[in-house]
């Protein structure tokens, strides 16, 4: 009887491009590959001794003769490519439409409801680099004390604001304010608050104390079926945020990957039981989006020399899931996501060892394969494959 199971989320950590990659301009995208070619290899023994190198269609990585863990990549058929749509798809909802984006900015009517709500005027309006904006706008905000609002590729309804110009919690109630106003037509997947310090351009950083407010799911996802069982559904880092609190019973938030990994292994050790969640955004945030190929692979190699540490802590009845939620390649000319294949690996004392997943076509047959494992009931999509990674007993 498997006990707990261990689910870990490196974001944007894609291994090549999806049949319909051209679809969302991403013909070429490999994060893993493409970074792999550019830093002349990615030294990631522990991830490769579980079968990351042996994932049909992987490149940049050896393959090892007896992998450890069951391994695969999944398609994603939703119809995005962004957090969002990835976790929710991984936890059993198909987002058939698409969240609204806005190339050219938000519409006058919001933007206007926008400032009337919050009682003051804003700046920018425009798509832009998290970065690049607080170049171009920092100092007019320290001048005015205007919220900055600028979105993406992605559906996102972004809020920059120093934190000694709007402290952090009054960013916070900002955000809910334009997470309530964006509906219908406009219900973007994330509203999120983005608080920096510095004292003029060139020193203006980002603090890790931003915050999401996603969409709540349309239907029950595995994270309720395991809730409804009367087991822990423990989310760490952004997890809350993107499933908007639904079917969570303990959240934390996190620092960076590092303090996600330290976090994860501190619940490991405690008594719980059912799914611990955590999602290292590090990943994608810094350094995919920034198309800083180097300490993305920086990151790869120092989440890899932590996995023994995770390996340690897992119990005889604990079962560790990795996986991507999307690609976001940073040796592309785009610093979007890209709609790429997720690399996934299991491991387990209760699991078999080098099991070929092949090419599944969805994410969500591993929140369906969570809940055949946990007893829970069926989620709305989603193939399990527990039989095929499950020890028979």
């Amino acid at each position: 009887m498997i006990d707990r199971i261990i689910w870990i989320i490196l974001d944007s950590v894609g291994m090549g491009e999806l049949p319909d990659a051209h679809k969302f301009g991403d013909q070429g995208s490999n994060t893993i590959g493409n970074i792999s070619k550019m830093v002349g290899g990615l030294n990631v023994p522990n991830l490769v001794s579980l079968g990351l190198g042996n994932i049909e269609g992987m490149i940049g990585l050896p393959k090892t003769e007896k992998p450890l863990g069951c391994f695969g990549r999944f398609g994603e058929i939703s119809n995005g490519k962004d957090t969002v749509t990835g976790h929710w798809e991984m936890a059993g909802v198909f987002s058939e439409k698409p969240f609204p984006t806005y190339p050219n900015g938000f519409p006058k009517e919001i933007i206007e409801a926008f400032e009337k709500a919050i009682g003051t005027k804003t700046l920018g309006n425009k798509p832009a680099s998290g970065t690049e904006i607080l170049e171009e706008l920092g100092e007019e905000h320290l001048r005015t004390g205007y919220p900055i609002v600028y979105t993406s590729a992605d559906s996102v309804f972004q809020i920059a604001a120093h934190e000694e110009v709007i402290p952090i919690e009054k960013l916070y109630e900002i955000c809910s304010i334009a997470r309530d106003l964006l509906v219908g037509e406009h219900a973007v997947a994330r509203v999120i608050a983005r608080p920096f310090i510095g004292k003029k351009a060139g020193s203006f950083t980002r603090t890790p104390n931003r915050r999401d407010y996603a969409l709540a799911p349309p239907h029950d996802t595995i994270l309720d079926k395991i809730k409804d069982k009367n087991l822990d559904v423990i989310a760490v880092g952004k997890i809350e945020d993107i499933f908007s609190g639904r079917g969570i019973t303990e959240a934390v938030h996190t620092q960076d990957n590092m303090d996600g990994v330290n976090k994860t292994i501190q619940y490991m050790k405690q008594n719980n039981r059912g799914l611990i969640f955590t999602n290292l955004v590090d990943f994608d945030m810094k350094w995919g989006h920034r198309n800083d190929y180097k300490a993305y692979a920086q990151g790869l190699e120092e989440f890899d020399k932590r996995l023994p540490e995770i390996l340690d802590a897992m119990g005889e009845n604990d079962v560790l899931m990795i996986n991507a939620d999307h690609g976001c390649d940073p040796t592309t000319p785009s610093t979007d996501h890209s709609r790429e294949y997720v690399p996934f690996i299991a491991y387990g004392k209760k699991l078999n060892q080098n099991v070929d997943l092949k090419t599944r076509r969805t994410f969500a047959d591993i929140g369906q394969t969570i809940g055949e494992i946990l007893g829970t009931d069926r989620i709305k999509n989603g193939e399990s494959f527990a039989k095929e990674i499950l020890k028979k007993n």
